[in-house]
């Protein structure tokens, strides 16, 4: 929601697509399963904005404007015109196949079907191809889970919509992580801070939190140039949501023309470093990120013990433990946001091996007919319609780096020639 918000304000009238990718090589889906995905997307033109949910939204999330709340009680899906639905059948088994899915219409409008159309895939396919399974324990484990995490010191956000399993299967997760939040954050530094999901949030009375999607840094370098794109997506969110008035909501994404340049245009701007509350890890090794971060902020005379890093990427028990620590030893503050390691976790029933969940992504593709694009700091995670376009981009901003440290380097002289300390005039008056 605080991204269609967005949206609506700077982008009202653009057009986009965007695309549907399986990640996960061997796990297809067969004609039930496509059906089922049919006609729940064909029911998302049922959903509206209630009153209820309005004036809790007024109530817990001050920075939604009223003229989008007004926006939203108005807005209706519209599935049958802005998504397609296309069945693949395999040539060695028809009965099974790929799913080609794709939905184009404004930015405001379909920004909205990612993560419910997500959803409503991964349950099609766990209720009509991989049916060896079973709710059984859900919410213990994740009481388990949420136990090991919170005596641990680990400050978590549920963020496993997406990727669940089922609609019970996330809401017994919460239930456990609650159940988890009562008996231990009182004695430990570990808590439940909230979750993705709005509905969970009004029904359990948990703080909602989202995060800036890549997409919004991808739409606005198609949309207006690659060599400000970060900046400039960080300006045009703080013109909707000031930093003095929601700074829960200044969390960066680092990585979506991967880190290094995202942190050598951030020197640029010093002030907006210091004003935004932290960053966002979602691709890479969360240790190497570390110190890259540090140092960042530390050229900017900025102290990393101010700042808070949410990671994000594929995390679980383990990962949320390990990272802890090393950000503990560097100061900075951290915060983790954990979803299909919750939601999708489950056993076979048949052999007590590992149900493996659906991988698969939703991604921006076009915005007003110009290409979207994300590296990444993982190239697994790379997302590009076209091949060389996107090597093309790639190079460009590359360019862009060595330009920006040569730009750096050159700003760093002027200020030593201009301002030198009583030391540096000394040694460089010798």
């Amino acid at each position: 929601l605080t991204m269609q918000q967005a949206v609506l304000h700077h982008f009202p009238e653009a057009q986009v697509e965007y695309r549907f990718t399986n990640r996960s090589k061997g796990m297809r889906f067969n004609t039930a399963c496509i059906d089922a995905i049919v006609e729940a997307i064909n029911r998302l033109e049922d959903i509206s904005l209630t009153k209820d949910e309005r004036s809790w939204l007024e109530s817990n999330c001050t920075y939604f404007r009223p003229e989008y709340l007004d926006y939203l009680q108005k807005f209706r899906f519209r599935p049958k015109e802005q998504v397609t639905v296309r069945y693949l059948p395999s040539l060695d088994n028809p009965g099974f196949g790929d799913l080609e899915l794709e939905f184009r219409g404004l930015w405001t409008e379909t920004i909205l079907y990612e993560t419910p159309v997500m959803a409503i895939v991964s349950e099609a396919y766990f209720n009509h191809v991989d049916t060896d399974w079973s709710l059984t324990g859900t919410e213990e484990l994740a009481y388990q889970k949420g136990k090991t995490l919170f005596q641990g010191g680990i400050a978590l956000s549920e963020f496993g919509a997406r990727r669940r399993r089922s609609y019970d299967s996330q809401k017994l997760v919460v239930e456990g992580l609650l159940r988890a939040h009562r008996e231990f954050s009182a004695t430990s530094k570990g808590r439940l801070t909230g979750t993705s999901n709005v509905h969970f949030a009004h029904m359990f009375n948990l703080m909602p939190i989202g995060t800036i999607a890549h997409e919004w840094m991808m739409g606005i370098a198609a949309a207006r140039g690659y060599e400000r794109a970060n900046l400039l997506a960080l300006e045009l969110w703080e013109e909707v949501y000031p930093t003095t008035l929601s700074n829960s909501l200044h969390i960066a994404p680092t990585d979506t023309f991967t880190s290094p340049v995202f942190f050598n245009t951030l020197l640029l701007n010093p002030g907006l470093a210091a004003r935004w509350r932290g960053l966002r890890q979602d691709s890479g090794n969360p240790l190497d990120f570390i110190p890259l971060a540090k140092a960042a902020y530390e050229k900017l005379g900025i102290n990393p013990r101010d700042k808070l890093i949410v990671f994000s990427d594929s995390l679980d028990v383990e990962a949320c433990l390990k990272i802890k620590k090393a950000t503990d030893e560097v100061g900075f503050q951290s915060s983790f946001g954990i979803g299909t390691f919750l939601t999708n976790d489950f056993k076979k029933l048949s052999n007590s091996e590992r149900s493996m969940p659906l991988i698969m992504v939703i991604k921006l593709r076009l915005i007003d007919g110009k290409e979207c694009i994300k590296i990444s700091d993982d190239v697994t995670k790379a997302s590009a319609d076209n091949r060389p376009s996107f090597f093309c981009h790639v190079n460009e901003l590359i360019a862009i780096l060595r330009a920006l440290a040569i730009k750096q380097r050159c700003e760093q002289s002027r200020r030593f020639l201009e301002f030198p300390s009583r030391h540096d005039r000394r040694s460089y008056t010798k």
